[in-house]
């Protein structure tokens, strides 16, 4: 048996095929932030390019779908240095964005240890991203990007400064084991229903259906109940009833799409509103129950994704309000 023939990996520099960082390479990003996502592991929302903080402006802004937690983006066509550095910091601060992202064909060993400082010292709740830009060739082949992560916030780093500071308590490490074999299963159930690759410790989970401020999800509620929602809150109270009204208008199609009944709560004295499944069951019932939650959860969350992320993406807010009486 004769060897294989086999191609040639070759490395482009990235200024070979985007000549400009702000005019050619941000809008490419923006319209493949997916591809940035899966390397990262959250769903990333690109929303606007250069936004401005002061009298400088972020490449680009988005949203981590499903939590709302603000991203910022901030790319370069040549090897990182200080003053992008600063930039960062600069833009994280003025934007108070809670995952920060700098992308790069080349990251200096200094400027890696630095994000790694970040992740070390800076609240849980925020992430430091060092991400290099790769570019290859096979043959005559089209250049292909690969994002390659370099510096990132570490399961260890989280865990230990939970550790030093008192530790998880047992209900939220409990939150933590359910919800990580729930996103499992979703992910072994539905490839590419999420690029998210780790749980919170939080009593909930929740998914974009690709429109911010929405997102289908599963939380425990009232003690011992359990439920599959699609939360609504894109902008202010009015929008969000009017994005609330809008779908629940279309109540018997959509519960006969589920093939199943809804709770509709328009929560008229809170900003969000949300529609969902319910069932019994806490964190603290039987494993033989908890197994059973999952199990229905993860069906119920793919049905939500499948009817909800069409309908939300159509919904045309800002006329509809205009229209209202």
């Amino acid at each position: 048996m004769g060897q294989p023939e086999l191609g040639k990996l070759d490395r482009k520099d990235p200024r070979e095929i985007w000549q400009h960082e702000a005019r050619d390479f941000t809008p490419w990003l923006m319209d493949n932030i997916l591809l940035l996502s899966q390397a990262l592991g959250i769903d990333i929302e690109a929303i606007q390019r250069e936004v401005s903080v002061g009298e400088f402006a972020v490449d680009i802004f988005g949203k981590e779908t499903g939590s709302g937690r603000e991203v910022i983006i901030e790319n370069q066509l040549a090897a990182t240095d200080h003053s992008h550095l600063g930039q960062l910091l600069t833009y994280a601060a003025g934007l108070d964005a809670k995952v920060v992202v700098w992308l790069s064909p080349q990251f200096r060993d200094e400027h890696k240890q630095t994000i790694d400082w970040l992740n070390r010292h800076t609240a849980e709740n925020l992430s430091f991203f060092g991400v290099e830009l790769e570019l290859f060739t096979i043959g005559n082949s089209l250049p292909a990007p690969n994002f390659k992560v370099v510096a990132q916030p570490s399961e260890w780093q989280e865990d230990l400064t939970a550790t030093t500071a008192g530790g998880y308590s047992e209900l939220r490490q409990a939150y933590h084991e359910f919800f990580t074999d729930l996103l499992n299963r979703l992910k072994a159930r539905s490839p590419g229903f999420t690029n998210m690759k780790n749980a919170s410790y939080d009593s909930w989970i929740s998914f974009g259906v690709g429109r911010t401020g929405f997102g289908v999800g599963a939380n425990f509620f009232a003690g011992n109940r359990f439920r599959v929602e699609l939360y609504i809150d894109p902008d202010g109270h009015d929008v969000n009833k009017r994005a609330f009204d809008l779908l629940h208008d279309e109540r018997a199609q959509i519960e006969g799409a589920l093939d199943e009944a809804l709770e509709w709560e328009r929560l008229d004295h809170r900003r969000a509103s949300r529609t969902y499944v319910p069932q019994d069951g806490g964190i603290h019932s039987p494993p033989e129950t908890l197994d059973a939650l999952k199990g229905w959860a993860v069906e119920r969350l793919v049905r939500f994704k499948d009817v909800f992320a069409p309908r939300v993406r159509a919904l045309r807010l800002e006329e509809s309000l205009e229209a209202a009486p």
